[in-house]
């Protein structure tokens, strides 16, 4: 009795609920007619334009095709049962995977898969082809009566994603490993060939100079220290023009080339040379190799050309590089004291911030700092760092230059309560275990101190002298010179003596040495790795590369240098990320997958979302490229999980939901990532993948012969992935001119065993090459039938799989292609990348399955409007776990699309032909728009490529109220932002005579310091211009900007707008079997009061507080090893000297600056 009452209410309330959605259709369409735009109407277009646009897409593309015949070959038999490994099946269509159970049978593929009596000839059928391939595979009957019992030939596996980031960790640690086996022979080679070298500063010797090779005097005769040197063009130095025998020497232009010690260092590290040359036998992988010496010249391999920059000079000191300090000396942490009483005032005060400047050159990631400047009070630089120390990366160094720019002399100078600050500070420090916690080190800089201060030092320092101190006297006079040498001698410390700006970089140099002396008496060759950083000599079209440097140091091992602990220099090779990125199993890791290292500080040393360069007008560096965190990129890890597990080495697993944008930033793909993660043994570096769940964590397998894979593989219109390693060519110089495709072939015949190939990635691309050959005679049929597009409007038919194959047909001739760059190296995101699949592949693969992905490319220079682009993701089974295992697509003209749309907006239902509504008609506005708010089609056509809120914002903001379109906020946190860096001011001081004389002085006298001394001025001097004429420049900040997506469960919807005193109604419509929706807005009512919806990204301003609490916060990070802060055998007497007399015009001309700056 209960059950039959149940069974009734439940069919009353289904007949109630039917009747609601009814009414509610009926209201829609009511609602709708009273303000003239039927529903109805809107439907028909939709599904008229729907039903020819996905006709015409999937007979061009070949969807259908290539999707049975995955089917056909995944199918299971009646009788088995379907799982994980599926076997072929003689499914409707047939197979040729396996072509003793599937052989080719008279008839051939149409686009509703099935056979045709009659086939379709054009030269040669369709089924003539299909059966030359089976015949190839097949010498059996080619129709038997039965088929055998199938063998298994497909299978599904999960990736196992701890084992593939371990598997991966491993090869990293090769190829880590070798690059630094050849960084140790270098060293060996130099303390020995040192050994044996006795110096003689009468040496004369003629080497290569870097600079002057190659160039004639006035007579044509070679310059001297130039000469004759072979250059030739090598594609594995992006076709530089270098030498492959020998190196060649830069000298800093601060430097004599002819001086002593220049000389003898060049002349006894002419040994290296021959490791250099046997280093690259051994592995052809790597690019360069140098020695940068403790005396300031630089030794290169291979032999290459040095050109001056705009300004006629060259920047370079070796010395000045993150290798070479990193590797010369221990972490420390360095307290800065800065003199700002009265008698600093003018050139002194000048010489001063760029001393501080330039120590601040030296510091590197691993180093924390601070600067306090005193007079009778003291002053922290940036108040909020009152008692801590914070890193010395990119960013809080350059906060710190601005500050010193604020620095005024005032006042008479209290250096013991600055001493004391600076001690306080690096032992309450180094015992919160946040610094380096190992060297330590007070800079002073100073014009004098009256008093040597021991009471202090015996107090904080004596007798362990833990901490170093270096002085630094500004200015000519030497009365207080004793005082400050006997600090730094009693400290192990350092004093020089700066008169110049001239003299500023060689002297802040020396300290460098003094704070090396333990490591190299305890002879330990530390082998460090640096950060990612941008090599600019090896510029490819994209820019200039990211790059890391391992490097170790040199020493003097003769026996009565010892205790002196003499640095000859550092050796290092560079190894360009893109090596690592070849090592990254791209088709294990699916369509959304990647891989990622971080360093022992949490920065990103490869990442898919790193962006290091900017553009305008060309790729320049970002300014705080180098130092981008993991949690930057990965930021909805709130809480840092992922990035110090991996900074504290740890394996393990970590997932979360994630917005990963694509199409430069204005597409967003939500998905849940599960992040697999290790670390890198020999290295600072861990490593990690993300896998997207669903699709992107399975993957199948496929056999076919090799002779018939082979075959398909090597047809004109397939391709191979450029930046994938199938084999590693570049291993051997004898491979280094072979194809992917020709060394597939060899080391698969057996022709080269020796190559280095991924037998397991060549079978699955084998396997796709032959189940993809279908496409080739289909596309060439409807290229070859007149019938067929006749008004030329598809041009391009494309392929890819998951193995980086690619398929393309052409159906326009090439040079009558709307868009060229499509496809080619051009069009980074429209092709396989080292870290990436094609944008289109992947916007596919998150369509639903079976319809198509509609989208204009916007272009990195102009936006491309032109074409349209649209694809489908072909799934091996029905199901979300089912990996996608190729896509293919379309390119279109956009004028053919519109014309299709605007076509299918002219049916209406009236008998009598007279349509109640047309887009023709001035009443209404007709928009075809994606999901994520682009504009395809509109009357206007300046807004085609628009975001759809920039030309109907009220439209947009009740599509947002209503749920049709979300709002997602993203972060970008490697965002530049303009900033004015002008002052009217500076335009108003000039109206005073003697201020314009005085900054003429000043201009002079900088100019001629930057011809002369230009790698003294080690800021960035670019900036430094940009500032000083007023302009705007590029400065990194944070931004928060808007990306939006369509609801998929809302099909249609309408709607009304109150704007004005009038109603403004609309209709949106979704196109079946795509991500577009047709929009119908009453034109009656006028809106344009309404604010619109844009994109633009605003920036994050904070607020001083929350500055303040940013630079002091310290994230985690894994502290070096290695540490080396004194040794008991240590020479302390070795502690100073005083600074060189500076040319004779800038002697004359800084006196005269100084006066001028004193008023």
């Amino acid at each position: 009795m209960n059950m039959t009452f149940l069974h009734g209410a439940c069919s009353v309330l289904r007949l109630l609920l039917s009747v609601l959605v009814g009414l509610n259709v009926l209201l829609m369409e009511v609602t709708a007619s009273q303000q003239g735009i039927p529903l109805s109407v809107v439907k028909l277009w939709a599904s008229a334009f729907g039903g020819e646009i996905k006709s015409i897409s999937a007979k061009y593309s070949g969807s259908q095709l290539l999707q049975k015949e995955l089917w056909a070959i995944t199918a299971p038999r009646p009788g088995t049962n379907s799982s994980t490994e599926t076997p072929s099946s003689p499914a409707k269509g047939g197979s040729r995977i396996n072509s003793r159970l599937s052989p080719a049978c008279p008839g051939t593929w149409d686009e509703s898969g099935t056979t045709r009596v009659n086939p379709r000839r054009y030269g040669e059928s369709i089924q003539t082809a299909f059966r030359k391939r089976l015949q190839a595979q097949n010498q059996g009957p080619p129709c038997p009566e039965k088929y055998k019992p199938p063998g298994k030939t497909v299978r599904v596996e999960e990736i196992d994603g701890v084992k593939l980031v371990k598997n991966l960790a491993v090869k990293m640690e090769e190829m880590f490993r070798k690059k630094a086996e050849a960084t140790r022979r270098l060293v060996e080679a130099a303390e020995e060939a040192h050994h044996q070298h006795e110096d003689n500063p009468d040496l004369q010797y003629e080497y290569f100079n870097a600079v002057l090779i190659n160039e004639v005097d006035n007579e044509g005769n070679n310059v001297e220290l130039g000469g004759e040197f072979l250059l030739e063009p090598n594609d594995h130095f992006n076709n530089l023009s270098v030498n492959l025998s020998l190196s060649v020497v830069q000298v800093p232009t601060n430097m004599y080339n002819k001086d002593p010690d220049i000389v003898n260092g060049v002349y006894w590290s002419e040994a290296l040379n021959k490791v250099f040359v046997d280093n690259f036998e051994r592995d052809p992988t790597l690019i360069w190799q140098y020695f940068g010496s403790a005396k300031g010249f630089f030794r290169q391999y291979p032999g290459v050309k040095w050109h001056p920059d705009e300004n006629g000079v060259i920047g370079f000191d070796c010395r000045n590089r993150k290798w070479y300090i990193q590797a010369a000396t221990s972490p420390k942490d360095v307290v800065i004291l800065v003199d700002v009483s009265g008698s600093m005032k003018g050139l002194r005060l000048t010489i001063a911030r760029q001393t501080v400047s330039s120590i601040l050159d030296t510091l590197g990631d691993d180093d924390f700092f601070n600067i306090i400047a005193y007079n009778q009070e003291i002053h922290y630089v940036e108040p909020c760092l009152n008692g801590t120390l914070v890193r010395a990366d990119r960013t809080n160094k350059d906060h710190f230059r601005e500050h010193l720019d604020k620095l005024f002399a005032k006042g008479i100078g209290l250096l013991g309560q600055a001493l004391t600050e600076a001690f306080t500070i690096l032992n309450d420090f180094n015992q919160t275990g946040h610094g380096s916690v190992c060297s330590q080190a007070i800079m002073l800089v100073t014009d004098g101190a009256t008093e040597m201060y021991d009471d202090v030092f015996e107090k904080y320092n004596w007798p362990e002298r833990k901490v170093r101190i270096f002085p630094y006297l500004i200015g000519r006079e030497s009365a207080f010179a004793d005082n400050l040498k006997w600090m730094a001698c009693a400290n192990k410390g350092y004093f020089s003596q700066i008169s110049t700006l001239a003299d500023v970089q060689e002297n802040v140099m020396r300290y460098l040495h003094v704070m090396s002396r333990p490591k190299v008496i305890d002879h330990e060759h530390d082998t460090v790795w640096t950060e990612a950083y941008v090599d600019s000599a090896l510029n490819d079209k994209a820019g200039p590369s990211l790059t890391t440097t391992v490097a170790m140091p040199v020493f003097s091992t003769k026996n009565e240098t010892k205790n002196q602990g003499i640095l000859l220099g550092v050796v290092g090779t560079d190894i360009p990320l893109q090596e690592l990125m070849k090592l990254i199993p791209k088709h294990m890791l699916g369509i959304h997958g990647y891989a990622f290292a971080i360093t022992n500080n949490g920065y990103i040393l490869t990442h898919p979302d790193l962006r290091p360069l900017y553009q305008e007008g060309q790729k320049r560096r970002k300014p705080n490229y180098s130092s981008v965190d993991l949690s930057e990129v990965e930021w909805e890890d709130k809480d840092d999980i992922l990035r110090n597990a991996m900074v504290n080495r740890r394996t393990g697993t970590f997932s979360m939901e994630v917005k990963k944008t694509v199409d430069r930033g204005r597409r967003v793909l939500k998905m849940h990532n599960d992040y697999y993660y290790t670390d890198i043994k020999g290295t600072p570096f861990s490593v990690g993948v993300a896998l997207s769940r669903g699709h992107g964590k399975y993957f199948f397998r496929g056999n076919v012969s090799v002779e018939t894979g082979l075959r398909d593989l090597e047809q004109p219109d397939v391709a191979l992935a450029d930046e994938w390693t199938y084999c590693n060519t570049e291993e051997q110089h004898e491979h280094r001119h072979l194809t992917q495709i020709q060394a597939i072939k060899l080391f698969m015949t057996g022709r080269r065993p020796n190559l280095k190939c991924d037998r397991e990635l060549i079978k699955e691309v084998l396997f796709d090459a032959v189940v993809t050959a279908p496409l080739e005679a289909y596309w060439t049929g409807l290229a070859l039938n007149k019938s067929e597009n006749s008004d030329k409007g598809v041009e391009i038919a494309f392929l890819g799989t998951r193995t980086g194959l690619s398929r393309t047909n052409l159906f326009v001739a090439a040079d009558q292609l709307s868009n060229q760059d499509f496809l080619t190296a051009e069009d980074k995101e429209g092709v396989f990348n080292a870290d990436h699949f094609p944008l289109w592949y992947k916007r596919a693969a998150e369509q639903v399955p079976g319809t198509f992905v509609y989208s204009i490319p916007f272009s990195t220079a102009l936006e491309n409007k032109s074409v349209v682009l649209a694809s489908t993701a072909i799934q091996l089974l029905d199901d979300r776990k089912s990996p996608i295992v190729a896509a293919v697509g379309l390119q279109m003209k956009l004028e053919f699309f519109q014309r299709k749309f605007w076509t299918a907006c002219r049916q209406c239902t009236a008998l009598d032909g007279k349509c109640s509504i047309s887009c023709d008609s001035e009443d209404i506005n007709c928009y075809l728009i994606d999901n994520n708010g682009f504009i395809l089609v509109t009357e206007e056509q300046s807004q085609t490529g628009l975001f759809f809120g920039e030309v109907e914002g009220a439209v947009m903001n009740k599509l947002l109220q209503m749920g049709s379109f979300k709002r997602i906020t993203l972060y970008d946190y490697q965002a530049l932002c303009r900033e004015y860096a002008g002052s009217s001011d500076s335009a108003r001081a000039l109206s005073d005579p003697f201020t314009v004389v005085k900054w003429l002085l000043t201009e002079l006298v900088i100019f001629l310091l930057e011809l002369n001394v230009y790698s003294w001025w080690n800021v960035d001097l670019s900036v430094k211009a940009q500032r000083s004429r007023g302009k705007t420049m590029m400065v990194p900040c944070d931004t928060e900007y808007p990306a939006f997506v369509s609801e998929r469960t809302i099909k249609e919807t309408t709607g009304n707008i109150d704007c004005d005193g009038c109603v403004r109604s609309f209709v949106i419509q979704q196109i079946p079997s795509s991500n577009l929706f047709m929009v119908v807005v009453d034109n009656k009512c006028d809106c344009s009061s309404a604010p619109p919806v844009t994109m633009d990204p605003i920036e994050i301003m904070y607020i001083e507080s929350l500055k303040c609490d940013r630079l002091k916060f310290q994230k985690d990070r894994k502290k070096p090893e290695s540490c080396h802060p004194f040794h008991p055998e240590e020479n302390a007497m070795e502690c100073g000297s005083a600074s060189r007399l500076c040319s004779p015009l800038t002697a004359i001309l800084l006196p005269l600056m100084a006066a001028g700056v004193s008023r």
